[in-house]
């Protein structure tokens, strides 16, 4: 039987822009307005506002919940500071990614932002596994992104004090007359912010961002292809509940602490494959021609030998040619190794390349004596 799509504070304005509305893991949501080439060049020159409220906000509140959430994460949680947020993985006994998230210490309590097409899993996941723990779901906030370089110019207009963050701090600030938990990050490689607020005020405050000139309104496809430029990872694609971080070239995730000490779930696994590396290796793909490839598309040497399989693929605009990344065998991984991509029973070839295709844009604190 058909199910009543899931709608976030914004429907009215995606209506109203005339966005293309599509389902995305039950949700009913733009994939572009305009276009996606053009959205997405935009968000790469001036700046893009992207609905994604959608994904589930979670509060963790307890006597030591950095210590708690640290035991299923193989991240360092307890090294977190105030105001500060980091990307980070939930893991099984396998070793498997059972979601990425973004984990934010909010001083008296943490703060997590889950993929939506994972929520169903993350929260009985959490209350199980943290049963000293007071977990609340936000339902009555909403997320906007606010992605490009001039982001920053139309934020801080707003948002006084917006301006003074680094890539991967939070602050409180008031927009317009309205609390608003902003953050100097995003998922598209671009300087930018992610806003939490109140759902009530969500239309009004999204309004008055694309009232600003720097700004225009971005669907999901220009989304998923700025991601795709900045080599960042999909859940579903990329990731899921089989393969390891390692596998996935995430091992900056987990600090030698927590590497040394073992204590986390798939720890087993995941050191193994640390010590003795992995049957295989996420890497770019870059197509030779003009014809793209897509998630699923198997990949083979130019022998005709078995490589690996396509996660993502898609044009990639800013690159001006089609992109990708997929899991091939470690002895494939190294840039410039030449494959043959099967999309549809046609031979594409394929180049390994570097990730990111786009170099990513992200406002860093300097170091300190630099």
């Amino acid at each position: 039987m058909p199910t009543t799509p899931l709608h976030t504070p914004l429907i009215d304005l995606h209506r109203e822009l005339d966005g293309r509305l599509v389902d995305f893991a039950g949700w009913e949501l733009p994939i572009q307005y305009e276009g996606v080439i053009a959205e997405h060049t935009w968000c790469r020159q001036s700046a893009g506002l992207f609905d994604v409220s959608h994904m589930g906000v979670v509060e963790l509140r307890g006597d030591d919940p950095a210590t708690d959430l640290e035991k299923l994460t193989p991240a360092g949680i307890t090294t977190l500071q105030p105001g500060h947020m980091r990307y980070s993985l939930l893991t099984n006994d396998d070793g498997g990614v059972i979601d990425d998230l973004m984990i934010t210490n909010r001083h008296d309590h943490f703060m997590l932002v889950v993929n939506a097409a994972r929520r169903t899993v993350d929260i009985p996941h959490l209350r199980s596994s943290l049963p000293d723990i007071d977990l609340l779901e936000r339902d009555d906030v909403a997320l906007l992104a606010l992605q490009g370089p001039k982001a920053v110019d139309a934020l801080a207009r707003l948002a006084p004090g917006a301006d003074n963050l680094f890539f991967l701090q939070v602050a409180d600030l008031s927009l317009d007359g309205t609390p608003v938990v902003v953050s100097r990050s995003g998922y598209t490689g671009e300087d930018g912010f992610e806003l939490t607020v109140p759902a009530d005020d969500a239309d009004r405050i999204a309004r008055l961002l694309l009232a600003q000139p720097e700004v225009q309104a971005c669907g999901l496809g220009a989304r998923d292809t700025l991601r795709l430029e900045a080599g960042l990872c999909l859940y579903g694609h990329e990731l899921d509940e089989t393969t390891s971080l390692v596998e996935a070239d995430l091992r900056w995730t987990t600090p030698k602490r927590r590497r040394e000490a073992k204590d986390f779930p798939g720890a087993e696994r995941t050191m193994a494959e640390y010590d003795n590396g992995s049957s295989r290796l996420r890497v770019g793909l870059a197509a030779d021609g003009k014809r793209p490839f897509r998630d699923g598309a198997s990949l083979r040497t130019v022998e005709g030998a078995a490589a690996g399989i396509v996660t993502s693929g898609g044009y990639g605009p800013t690159v001006e040619r089609p992109i990708g990344m997929g899991y091939v065998t470690p002895d494939l991984a190294t840039p410039g190794t030449n494959l043959i991509a099967d999309v549809r029973g046609k031979d594409v070839p394929v180049t390994v390349a570097e990730l990111p295709f786009s170099p990513h844009n992200y406002l860093r604190q300097p170091k300190a004596g630099a």
